[in-house]
């Protein structure tokens, strides 16, 4: 750090700290990701070390350039470019009930797109799609953030400590405890599409069962008629429950409402480069080959998810007797979280497991009032 002159602490959640410094050697500032990995084993160490160096080869103008990274006093440290236009978060919340044209959706939106086709396109995941990822530069150009960290912070301690606020973005499959491919991206990015449309979140409750059945039955308020037949029924594309009904994004590039847009943001061969990709890549007449859903290594431990795939007639009997026996949950007071609690009920096996591994992920721990466990 002895590079870097820090100026504020601008940040703060599941990935540690964000820290604005300055360069003392071209004066220019940055922003550097602190995460603790004192805690981690040396094997996880190793496997941090391999992360960064997949996003020390992420080259896009719409994705927050990578400058180095660096261990030190037991933390990992990521330099990365600093966009002085603050996030997609921010920018929707400074809206105050105005809702954007689409124009300025639309081009926010492929911009998105051009850079998660970026990191499909080399096998990567961003596992953390959400507007507080999504940054504008200071001319207003869009540049997505944080991939490839949530991955880093999966395996560690420190995550489910600092993991707070309820998951917003979670796709169905994560939510039924089901491994996941690129698809789980383009849900969350239907999240975001959809915080632009209506400055809301798609999906919301006022606890986290509530919020679990909402996302796995896809119910979610209706945009507003004041926007395009085309944006609302990409929406809904992008909401398929089925991840397999999704469409990727390279398709979602190719619809002509959006791809006319492409040129604003790339360079004429850059788009002329994507555009052999996509080619290439479309599929013959006739159906459409389906490749069955990768599983990855705890891809969704940062939600306290793990990927264990039951067996569906276990499932049916857990559920079964879970509907005869209402369990009731009580979360105990804990060091971590002083003065939290979670008190509800459950009718579902499914839906009290989620729950619980909610308030794990905070910290605290379960108190079961009933002999089903």
């Amino acid at each position: 750090m002895d590079k870097y002159e820090r100026l504020k602490k601008i940040g703060e959640g599941s990935f540690g700290k964000a820290i604005l410094v300055k360069s003392r050697t071209d004066s220019r500032q940055y922003v550097i990701k602190e995460i603790g990995i004192s805690r981690m084993s040396n094997k996880e160490r190793q496997e941090s070390r391999k992360e960064v160096a997949v996003l020390a080869n992420m080259s896009h103008p719409n994705i927050v350039q990578y400058k180095e990274s660096f261990e030190e006093s037991g933390c990992l440290y990521i330099v990365m470019a600093y966009c002085e236009g603050g996030d997609l978060f921010k920018k929707i919340n400074n809206q105050r009930g105005t809702l954007f044209t689409e124009e300025q959706i639309l081009d926010w939106f492929v911009q998105i797109c051009l850079a998660l086709k970026h990191v499909h396109d080399r096998k990567i995941l961003h596992r953390d799609i959400k507007s507080q990822n999504i940054f504008l530069t200071k001319d207003g150009t869009i540049q997505l953030g944080d991939f490839g960290i949530a991955r880093v912070l999966n395996s560690t301690v420190e995550l489910a400590r600092t993991c707070i606020g309820t998951p917003y973005y979670l796709s169905p499959e994560i939510c039924e405890n089901k491994p996941y491919n690129n698809k789980s991206d383009i849900w969350a990015l239907g999240c975001v599409l959809y915080e632009m449309c209506t400055l809301k979140h798609a999906f919301e409750a006022g606890n986290m069962k509530n919020l679990v059945l909402k996302i796995i039955r896809g119910s979610y308020p209706p945009v507003s008629v004041h926007y395009s037949q085309d944006l609302r029924s990409l929406l809904a594309q992008l909401f398929k429950r089925n991840p397999r009904e999704r469409p990727s994004v390279s398709v979602i590039l190719d619809k002509p409402f959006l791809a006319r847009r492409i040129h604003k943001f790339l360079s004429p061969q850059v788009t002329h480069d994507n555009r052999l990709v996509w080619q290439s890549k479309r599929p013959a007449p006739g159906p459409i080959p389906i490749s069955p859903a990768q599983k990855i290594t705890k891809p969704a431990a940062k939600y306290g998810v793990p990927l264990t795939v039951r067996r569906p007639s276990d499932a049916i009997r857990k559920v079964s007797d879970a509907v005869k026996k209402p369990v009731k949950l009580k979360q105990v007071r804990t060091k971590g979280n002083k003065g939290m609690y979670f008190i509800g009920y459950s009718t579902s096996m499914f839906c009290s497991y989620i729950i619980t591994q909610y308030v794990r992920m905070l910290g605290g721990a379960l108190v079961y009032h009933s002999d089903i466990c």
